[in-house]
């Protein structure tokens, strides 16, 4: 192909990979607008300069702030809260170690200010680790008793009102009570003998009516007003006060709700005396000393009013006012004949001294005479003291029996420990030479040792009861 002069020649092809490099002898076209836009947002419309590594861009003022003039003061900074700078964690296995508590504002001692009006008081006690439990086979410490409550003692007991089921069988005669009457039968023969003797003399042939009035006397026992007489004038009892009443009814009515008895059946009475004790007596009366009422807890006062109840139940009050009412013909027949003879001997010493042995040998034969023509009654009279001690402190077994087995077996021995402690206490006021029973003297003991009694109240505490 031939190229003619003056035409122009196309540029030669590109190829891939190549530059592509503009012809220099070709002009530019031109743009249909000659002037080139103006740049936004610059006042002169030209662009700005670029931002280069050596030329840093010029920040642009901050805008005004809203609401106020532009030469106003700018707003005040908002209080930035001081920095907090959260502690390390703590390497694992070593003991975190904890910082101190911040000071309380404004005051010297960096303590707390008072509250007007409130009293000054000692600062709480801080809280103690729990202390490790003792080993097994010891007692730990004993715990302390709550701030400003005094000590309770263990024996103190908490009696509420409940429903009570009273038994079929509100009193009855144990064993012991048909043993204290079959003791009392040759003392209310001779007085029996006694009675009918003195009743053929004063009324012939009507003698059966005071010898059946004086039988039938033995009822009088159970009669209430007789009861109140012989309360007041051979056992120096009184009525309770309204505050005894108020100390004495409600463990009254927990004892006799535990054994199923109606309260009711029996009268509370009080006996001026510093000695720990109570009493039963006839078929109503319940008796218990100031001492006790004063001084024991609760618990312990329940136990003796439980013991005392127990003779009751067993028909032990009962049958010994039965027992000594019907004796007292024979008692007072022979404590005349003993007072008699005294007077006697004492007349015949001032006479002359033979009379006085006449005296005594015609007494003496008397006497071998009666015991041998009555003697099936004499000789059980004469061993009946022993028996009737044997039978009396069998019934006071019975009784702690009967207490432990309504749930006062600890609250009894611990009033055991204090009679103890109290009869010992009175021997070593008394002296070395304070008269102590022994022998035949002990035999005639109405109650057992206490000793003897805490021995038989152990399977009790050791919550075995015997069966």
């Amino acid at each position: 192909m031939t190229h003619s002069p003056g035409q122009d020649i196309p540029p030669p092809p590109t190829y891939p990979g190549h530059p592509v490099e503009p012809a220099a002898s070709l002009p530019l076209p031109e743009h249909p607008d000659t002037s080139a836009p103006a740049y936004p947002g610059t006042p002169d419309g030209t662009p700005p300069p670029p931002d280069t590594p050596d030329r840093p861009l010029a920040s642009a003022p901050a805008p005004a702030y809203p609401g106020t003039a532009d030469d106003a003061a700018p707003p005040p900074a908002y209080p930035a809260a001081p920095a907090v700078t959260a502690p390390p964690p703590a390497y694992p296995g070593t003991p975190a170690v904890t910082a101190p508590p911040p000071a309380y504002p404004g005051t010297p001692d960096d303590t707390p200010p008072l509250y007007p009006g409130a009293p000054v008081s000692a600062a709480p006690a801080y809280p103690r680790d729990p202390a490790p439990p003792p080993p097994p086979g010891q007692l730990g410490p004993a715990p302390d008793p709550l701030p400003g409550r005094p000590e309770q003692h263990p024996h103190q007991m908490d009696f509420e009102q409940r429903r009570v089921h009273l038994t079929a069988r509100q009193r009855g005669a144990d064993a012991t009570a048909l043993s204290r009457l079959l003791v009392q039968v040759p003392a209310f023969l001779c007085s029996l003998a006694v009675v009918t003797g003195f009743a053929s003399a004063f009324f012939g042939s009507a003698a059966w009516l005071p010898v059946t009035v004086w039988v039938l006397s033995g009822a009088l026992v159970f009669h209430r007003p007789t009861e109140s007489f012989l309360a007041r004038r051979l056992l120096r009892l009184r009525v309770p006060t309204p505050a005894e009443r108020a100390r004495l009814e409600p463990v009254w009515r927990e004892v006799t709700a535990r054994a199923g008895v109606d309260h009711q059946r029996y009268e509370l009475w009080i006996e001026e005396s510093d000695d720990i004790n109570a009493y039963a007596a006839a078929g109503h009366i319940v008796g218990v000393t100031t001492f006790s009422l004063n001084h024991l807890p609760n618990g312990q006062l329940a136990a003796a009013l439980a013991h005392e109840l127990g003779h009751h139940t067993g028909g032990h009050a009962w049958a010994s006012l039965l027992g000594q009412w019907y004796a007292q013909p024979a008692e007072l027949t022979w404590r005349a004949i003993r007072a008699m003879s005294r007077f006697a001997l004492r007349v015949a010493r001032v006479i002359s001294l033979p009379a006085t042995g006449v005296l005594v040998l015609l007494f003496g034969c008397g006497l071998l005479a009666l015991v041998a023509a009555a003697w099936m009654v004499l000789l059980p009279m004469a061993v009946a003291p022993y028996l009737l001690a044997l039978v009396n402190r069998r019934a006071e077994l019975r009784a702690d029996a009967h207490a432990a087995g309504l749930g006062f077996a600890h609250p009894l021995a611990g009033v055991l420990h204090t009679m103890r402690a109290h009869e010992e206490a009175r021997y070593a006021a008394a002296g070395p030479r304070a008269p102590r029973a022994a022998g035949l003297a002990k035999l005639l003991s109405s109650h057992p040792d206490y000793a003897d009694r805490l021995q038989r109240l152990q399977p009790y505490l050791d919550e075995r009861p015997p069966r």
